[in-house]
This record gives structure tokens, sequence and C-alpha cells, in this order.
């Protein structure tokens, strides 16, 4: 009997979660000014950069591995750039 979801289709949706992960570490820097919304996009990106290392098929191949790492680094840059305007700006209300 074959089960409705293959493991190569399993690794392969596992392989998309560090580019998931960069893509929403970009936009949380590009959208810090926005109250609230970088904040959000890079925490999302760092949980999505540590689930994607957390997965056996990221961490046994190298490249994925890296671009996972690249996720929650550019997660971190986001929640700092986002924390550096935000408290500021909540100074100001």
């Amino acid at each position: 009997m074959r089960s409705s979801v293959d493991s190569n289709e399993i690794a392969k949706n596992g392989l998309r979660l560090p580019a998931v992960s960069i893509s929403l570490g970009a936009l949380s820097i590009a959208s810090f000014w926005v109250i609230g919304l970088g904040f959000v996009l890079a925490v999302a990106a760092a949980v999505c950069g540590a689930v994607a290392t957390s997965r056996s098929a990221v961490a046994d191949d190298e490249a994925p591995s890296l671009r996972a790492l690249l996720g929650v680094v550019a997660g971190a840059a986001g929640i700092t750039v986002s924390a550096i305007a935000l408290f500021p700006m909540l100074a100001q209300l």
C-alpha cells in the first residue's frame, strides 16, 4: 500500500524552509520601519531557520544547512533593526 505522500516529496518540502527563512529575514530588514511588521517577520524567519536546521534532510546537506543558518542570522538582524527603530517610536506615543 502506497502512502499519499512520498518521502521524496517530504524531503523536497523540507528543503524549501531555508529559502522561506531567508526571504522572511530579507523582508523583515526591508520593512523595519512599519511598526511591528518587521519584528514579526524577523521572528518568523528565525523560527523557520531554526526548524529547518533541525530537519535531517537539511542537516545532511551543506548548502541548505548554510541557507537555514543565513535565515536565522537574517532574522536576528531583522529583530535588531526593528527593535532599534521601534523603541524610539514607542517613546513618542
